[in-house]
């Protein structure tokens, strides 16, 4: 069974950081909901436990709260800020608000010999966010450390195995947090850190086997990281009892398809079923404006054609999707509802009733980085491993206005010009997306003799580490000039080409 630490979640932005911080300790992580009961806990026989900060004040009502028989398991446990002050509340001790309030860098003084804190040097920096402090220890703890402003910056109860502390050893900005992990999970809770993406692949091609045992698989593979490592795993556990549906709606980059195709079905060997229904899409989309009207009309065509495509597949009884654990976390919500939503531009959605699959999930468990190591380990190029975010609708999201066949080239030649001189530049890995886009506007122009009346093309490139915030990208004037003029002197029908700097939010990565 693989060793593994439970992270509750009481709403802390850095709960999905902790698990991925304890993962860097090689050793298996998973954030549950904070209300999460203690048999459940002791039924999946963690090693450890981490409490997670969070937003709230434990004094207030309808604060997030804990089954307080888990501290009474015998299994290790870590608090971090609000998961040390409910612990704290929990078992006897008080917390109020503090006279100061401490966020940013502090400086933390270890005072008492503690595990968690072996081989590390004291004093050090640590990030602080906290408004709340312990002002009184419950039966039987000891203080570990102090800041100036914090006299239980780091505390432990011995006989409980229990641990808690002030600051967020997760973060960056903390000196040796990630010793401080690693010590709870290597030398409190005892991990071996066998946990590598070898052993994964290993433990889920076992798993996927057990699984479907003799039946069929099918997945909708699009060229992505996500569907191309799900695509890569499965073949590796199944072979030929897997069949990858690849649908070219018309909307994908440059020599896309042809790629696929290439890797996949000719390099891979694997039972490709390539769909070509680029003017089915194109059909639908024709005079079509509004961004929602595009996103959905593709979304259903893409339904209909999956379908289809499956329907042609004789004995399928599994459908495979490159879900990933942030994925899962997303559809977890604070209160602790763990309805199991698949995101609808990562995933099949809303096939027809007739199409009755088991789902198979073989990714649910991995990060993103842990998704990339997973597909380079089997084999899969770089450029598919390191490959940047592609919206589900593909370039129909990146052309505004109605979409038609001759703007659409135009569009897909700039975007190719683009991601070439970023790549060349030896900015692409650097990047979180950069990408083309056209729009409905057409401006006055002169080349050579003659006064032209074309389109604008619009240039995107943002940093970013989850989607969620994103920034611009001050790429080099050089780049920037180099881009524009290839894509004016070679792509016929854009005279005029423009940066876009606006941040997220206010703006959105994607114009439409």
């Amino acid at each position: 069974m693989t060793e593994t630490v439970l992270v509750l979640d009481f709403g802390s932005q850095y709960s999905q950081l902790i698990a991925r911080r304890i993962r860097e300790c090689n050793v298996y992580s998973q954030v549950v909901p904070f209300n999460t009961s203690a048999a459940t806990i002791e039924a999946q026989k963690p090693r450890g436990i981490v409490l997670s900060g969070g937003p709230a004040s434990v004094y207030e009502e309808g604060a997030p709260t804990i089954d307080t028989a888990i501290f009474d398991l015998g299994i290790p446990i870590l608090g971090i800020c609000y998961g040390m002050q409910i612990a704290v509340q929990a078992l006897g001790g008080k917390v109020v608000r503090g006279s100061a309030r401490e966020y940013g860098r502090a400086e933390l003084r270890v005072v008492a010999e503690n595990p968690l804190f072996a081989d590390v040097k004291s004093p050090l920096k640590v990030w602080m966010s906290h408004g709340d402090k312990v002002a009184e220890l419950p039966p039987g703890a000891v203080r570990v450390a102090e800041t100036d402003n914090t006299e239980h910056a780091a505390i432990a109860i011995p006989a409980r195995g229990f641990h808690g502390i002030q600051f967020h050893p997760e973060v960056v900005h903390t000196e040796q947090g990630a010793a401080i992990l690693r010590n709870f999970c290597r030398g409190v809770c005892g991990c071996s850190g066998a946990w590598t993406m070898a052993s994964f692949i290993a433990e889920a091609v076992a798993d996927i086997q057990a699984k479907v045992g003799g039946e069929h698989v099918i997945l909708g593979l699009s060229g992505g990281v996500d569907s191309s490592v799900a695509a890569a795993l499965l073949h590796k556990a199944l072979g030929p009892q897997l069949t990858c549906i690849f649908v070219d709606n018309g909307l994908l980059r440059k020599n896309e398809a042809a790629g696929v195709k290439k890797l996949f079905g000719d390099n891979f060997k694997m039972d490709l079923c390539f769909v070509d229904a680029a003017d089915r899409f194109l059909d639908k989309l024709a005079g079509v404006e509004e961004p929602e009207a595009k996103r959905k009309a593709i979304g259903h065509e893409f339904v209909e054609v999956f379908a289809d495509a499956a329907r042609a597949i004789p004995d399928v009884q599994w459908l495979a999707q490159g879900t990933t654990y942030p994925d899962v976390i997303e559809s977890v919500s604070i209160n602790g509802n763990p309805s199991h939503m698949i995101k609808s531009h990562h995933n099949v959605g809303g096939l027809p009733k007739d199409l009755k699959f088991k789902l198979l999930e073989p990714l649910a468990r991995l990060f993103k980085d842990e998704v990339r190591e997973v597909g380079r380990q089997l084999g899969l190029p770089e450029s598919v491993v390191m490959r940047q975010p592609f919206p589900g609708p593909g370039l129909g999201v990146r052309h505004l206005g109605a979409v038609t066949r001759k703007t659409l080239d135009i569009l897909r030649e700039a975007d190719a010009i683009m991601v070439n001189e970023i790549k060349l530049a030896g900015l692409y890995d650097k990047i979180w997306q950069a990408f083309a886009v056209i729009l409905p506007v057409k401006t006055v122009g002169v080349m050579g003799d003659s006064r032209t009346y074309e389109y604008v093309l619009g240039l995107r490139a943002v940093t970013s580490v989850d989607g969620m915030t994103a920034d611009w990208v001050d790429l080099p004037h050089e780049l920037l000039q180099r881009i524009s003029s290839r894509i004016i002197n070679e792509v016929a029908g854009v005279n005029r080409v423009v940066y876009d700097i606006t941040s997220k939010p206010p703006g959105t990565i994607e114009w439409e």
